[in-house]
């Protein structure tokens, strides 16, 4: 059976490669998408997730928006990275559907609440809803079949050194999701820098037809005008690939403690691989490791699917 997941997203370019990946690998159900203001405003994630899922052929996805900014600082963009409309150079046609009504924290509490132990929350963006969801309902981290980000390093950082953009936006909401008293699966900047779309990789995107052409390559090449030599990496891509595909993936425990107050350290994941072995001292899995080649193999693969599926 596939892992039902709600994808809280702020796409984003990676976002956006991470909900076509979502809807088109078959051990993953979509149940919804929520949205967070991040890379760009509220307004624009919420657009861009809608436009997405109409253009891959996954206009039946719920898609709710949520916050529209931090808990206490600040809204900080990434329009640098992600261009002036989140999704690079890709231009989709608007969504005809609308957003789903209602708020994003209720959305996730009651659907959760319905199907205890059947849904995997996935965040690929700030926290902001994911933390206010568990204020609401602390209930929530037992509910969950599990819990994955994208965010954070047990190294350096992205936006500074010491931090990862999606905790950096909101360091207060990411503390409170690592205290909320379940495991966080962190797919962080120590394996998804490894996972550049090297100029191989781009030429087996340019056979998938319009998903190749209007989605995966043009939002790409934004990502390549401001990345690191070995090719744009899909950051978001790897917190879906993980529960779909878990053995791309090699996760050491730890204890994580995000910095709130530091000068120039804020939005930092402070990773303890040696932390007590005592019951509960423990509250996350860092993935170390990555299996490169099968993770363009296994993302390719479902790409390959969702364009087959546009072709019809």
């Amino acid at each position: 059976m596939p892992t039902r997941i709600i994808l809280d997203c702020d796409p984003g370019i990676d976002d956006a490669l991470a909900i076509a990946f979502a809807h088109g690998h078959p051990g993953i159900e979509l149940a919804g998408i929520t949205t967070v203001a991040g890379n760009v405003g509220l307004g624009k994630t919420t657009a861009n997730a809608l436009a997405v899922c109409e253009f891959i052929g996954a206009a039946r996805t719920p898609v709710t928006p949520g916050c529209a900014g931090p808990l206490l600082r600040p809204a900080q963009d990434a329009r640098q990275v992600h261009g002036d409309s989140g999704l690079g150079g890709a231009v989709l046609p608007p969504a005809a559907a609308s957003p789903a009504p209602g708020h994003a924290i209720d959305y996730i509490v009651d659907t959760v609440r319905a199907a205890p132990g059947e849904i995997t929350l996935v965040a690929t963006g700030p926290l902001t809803n994911i933390a206010l969801a568990v204020k609401r309902e602390p209930r929530l981290a037992d509910w969950v079949r599990g819990f994955v980000i994208m965010g954070g390093s047990a190294g350096r950082g992205n936006v500074t050194p010491a931090a990862e953009y999606n905790i950096w936006a909101d360091p207060e909401a990411a503390a409170a999701v690592f205290r909320a008293g379940w495991t966080v699966t962190m797919l962080g900047l120590d394996v998804t820098l490894q996972t550049g779309a090297t100029e191989a990789v781009l030429r087996r995107m340019s056979a998938l037809g319009p998903l190749g052409s209007g989605l995966l390559l043009p939002a790409l090449e934004q990502y390549r005008s401001v990345s690191e030599p070995g090719g744009p990496s899909v950051h978001d891509v790897c917190a879906v690939a993980w529960v779909a595909e878990p053995d791309l993936f090699g996760l050491v425990p730890a204890r994580v403690q995000v910095e709130m107050a530091g000068q120039f350290t804020a939005g930092m994941t402070v990773t303890d691989f040696d932390f007590p072995g005592e019951v509960g001292s423990g509250n996350a899995l860092v993935a170390m490791r990555i299996d490169v080649d099968r993770f363009w193999d296994v993302t390719l693969g479902t790409y390959a699917r969702v364009a087959a599926a546009m072709g019809r």
